[in-house]
């Protein structure tokens, strides 16, 4: 199955987080992003739910490279959320540890994250 829409979690490289911790931020990012679109453009969130709520995780180096991403993603009228921890377990306080981006079509948000890597 082809499918139209996703979205897609950006983490970080230089972040040691154990795999419990990744995880619980990756969940952060989806809910924000997925309650704001559904909010903001609830057509893009039916169609993206209906098809599975397809999500892919990849990597950039560092937090700086989530900047230009977002850029775009607020370009192309996309909701995106750079997530700040909380700083109660593995890392201070306000350290953002990934960006969100969708759910939204395939093609636009490919024009964001489609040269990264997957984790």
């Amino acid at each position: 199955m082809e499918f139209d829409y996703k979205m897609v979690i950006v983490t970080r490289k230089n972040l040691d987080l154990s795999p419990g911790k990744l995880a619980a931020q990756v969940a952060h990012a989806a809910v924000a992003c997925a309650l704001d679109t559904k909010k903001e453009n609830s057509k893009w969130f039916n169609k993206w739910q209906i098809e599975g709520a397809k999500k892919a995780i990849v990597k950039v180096e560092s937090e700086k490279d989530f900047y230009p991403l977002k850029e775009k993603a607020d370009e192309l009228n996309i909701v995106s959320h750079i997530i700040a921890d909380a700083g109660l377990t593995e890392i201070p306080a306000g350290t953002k540890t990934v960006l969100g981006i969708g759910p939204a079509p395939s093609n636009l948000i490919d024009q964001i994250t489609g040269d990264l890597q997957l984790l």
